[in-house]
């Protein structure tokens, strides 16, 4: 369940300043979403799976950290970014 190299390396280049800037709060937050799909998807299909459940839930909790950081030191960069990754509607 976890994100393969081409996936990583692509959502890195996308939303950070160059291919190995991982520390980025967008990149970061952008990798998180990535990996809330995947939960997500898992979860649907095997929906008995309590640690994949509770797996997720933290996930979800991580990238609400983030996000809270993100808006309150760059509030137009954080408006792009739930924009573009259409977090929030």
């Amino acid at each position: 369940m976890a994100l393969t190299k081409e996936t990583t390396s692509s959502i890195v280049t996308k939303f950070g300043a160059g291919a190995t800037d991982t520390g980025n709060a967008k990149v970061q937050i952008a990798l998180l979403t990535e990996r809330i799909k995947e939960l997500t998807a898992h979860c649907k299909q095997f929906p008995k799976d309590a640690c994949a459940s509770r797996g997720l839930l933290k996930v979800v909790g991580s990238r609400r950290k983030m996000l809270k950081y993100l808006q309150r030191k760059d509030l137009e960069t954080y408006r792009s970014l739930i924009k573009e990754l259409g977090i929030r509607k």
